[in-house]
């Protein structure tokens, strides 16, 4: 059996393509991937922050096959995004 075919029994397995510590870090990236053309989801994110106030991590899931596109897609998203502060970035106030 041929472990590489894109239609066989691991075609839709998935894997982790990264660990975030911040939910939006995780859903900007899954949200991007999905723009192009790839199922991603962001899983892992009731224990991620303060909602569960215990450490956690949050991440990319995406179907094995489209393991070495996402990789690559997400070198260029934070290539061209370069090192934001997300400490630093002001959204505003809830409205009611």
């Amino acid at each position: 059996m041929d472990t590489t075919d894109p239609t066989g029994p691991t075609a839709d397995k998935l894997v982790t393509l990264a660990f975030f510590d911040r939910e939006i870090e995780a859903t900007m990236l899954a949200d991007e991937l999905q723009n192009h053309g790839i199922a991603a989801q962001a899983a892992g994110t009731l224990t991620a922050g303060f909602r569960a106030e215990a450490p956690g991590s949050v991440k990319v899931l995406v179907h094995e096959r489209d393991l070495q596109r996402a990789e690559q897609i997400m070198k260029e998203s934070i290539a061209s995004r370069g090192d934001i502060d997300w400490d630093q970035i002001d959204v505003g106030e809830m409205e009611d």
